[in-house]
């Protein structure tokens, strides 16, 4: 028999798991911007001087991403072993604009532990405030998957997450109004991971290949990052406090130098739904995902028209 673990799980779901804070300055706003791919024709993301310059909206998970690693699951889930924890998906709510510098503190809150059988699922939800305003800036609920950490009472009654953290966003039966086709390139993951994500599975061909990738794969936060900045393009006027949340599901790796296809569909005047797909390997690496803008916000496509493929 597996070993019990220490406390039951429904106890984290009232523990303090402490804050971590974090300055970011203009510099680091360029740098991610430069991660996801872009350069001179993204001058308001990668150049400080610029009159519009901003964040990218999926910044927003940058400082809350260390935070994730505060609960101890160990004390809680049988033969929990990090190294086997699988990013599934990720909820992003933005609460106000994101500044272009700021110090911040984020906090983490487990929300539901459930045993899967052949492995654990994790949700943790993570506020961020700005230390001079006082205001949070962003929400963000990382769900993960404990692989072989089954075989325990998991939570019984979960906290409530917004309809947006948990619907399931399936693409309709027809064809995406907006394709967008963006190439990655092969220094992609050792240029973001600079942004804060040092796992090694991203730029050591040693450790990908004992998990079974016979190279390095690109960050699934790049990915999702990559795919946001074309519906915030088409979709949002380039304007980054257009989007109210984003949901996402990794479903498959990337290599890092292939193509993907950024697939959309507007369902209403305020939500996209998209997927992402690896060209290359016709593989979907982020599914189950959309983008809901503020109202009144979202636009339409003037420029691209149904079903249409435009390159970045």
């Amino acid at each position: 028999m597996p070993p019990r673990p220490v406390e039951p799980a429904e106890s984290l779901l009232t523990k303090r798991l402490g804050s971590y804070t974090h300055e970011y300055t203009e510099r680091d706003l360029s740098l991610y911007a430069l991660g996801l791919g872009c350069g001179v024709d993204d001058l308001k993301y990668v150049y400080e001087c610029h009159a519009d310059f901003a964040a990218l909206p999926t910044f927003g998970v940058i400082p809350a991403h260390p935070v994730a690693m505060f609960a101890p699951l160990e004390h809680y889930i049988p033969n929990y072993d990090r190294g086997k924890a699988l990013h599934g998906e990720q909820y992003i709510e933005l609460l106000e604009g994101l500044p272009t510098a700021a110090t911040v503190v984020t906090t983490a809150q487990v929300l539901d532990v459930q045993d899967k059988g052949k492995g654990a699922v994790v949700v943790l939800r993570t506020t961020t405030v700005d230390t001079q305003t006082g205001k949070q800036l962003a929400l963000n609920e990382f769900t993960t998957f404990v692989l072989g950490s089954g075989r325990f009472e998991g939570v019984k009654q979960p906290l409530p997450r917004a309809a947006a953290a948990v619907a399931a966003n399936a693409p309709p039966d027809q064809p995406p109004d907006v394709v967008r086709e963006v190439a990655t390139h092969k220094d992609q993951a050792a240029l973001y991971r600079l942004s804060g994500d040092y796992n090694p599975l991203h730029i050591d061909p040693g450790v990908s290949s004992r998990v079974g990738y016979p190279q390095p794969i690109l960050h699934g936060l790049a990915t999702m990052g990559i795919s946001v900045r074309q519906l915030l393009a088409v979709y949002g006027g380039d304007q980054p406090d257009s989007i109210a949340n984003i949901k996402v599901r990794f479903a498959k790796h990337v290599f890092p130098g292939e193509t993907l296809l950024v697939e959309m569909w507007a369902v209403s005047p305020s939500k996209v739904v998209f997927q992402t797909r690896v060209k290359e390997r016709d593989a979907v690496a982020i599914s189950n995902a959309a983008v809901e803008f503020r109202p009144g916000r979202m636009r339409q496509p003037a420029h691209e028209a149904a079903g249409s493929l435009s390159k970045l």
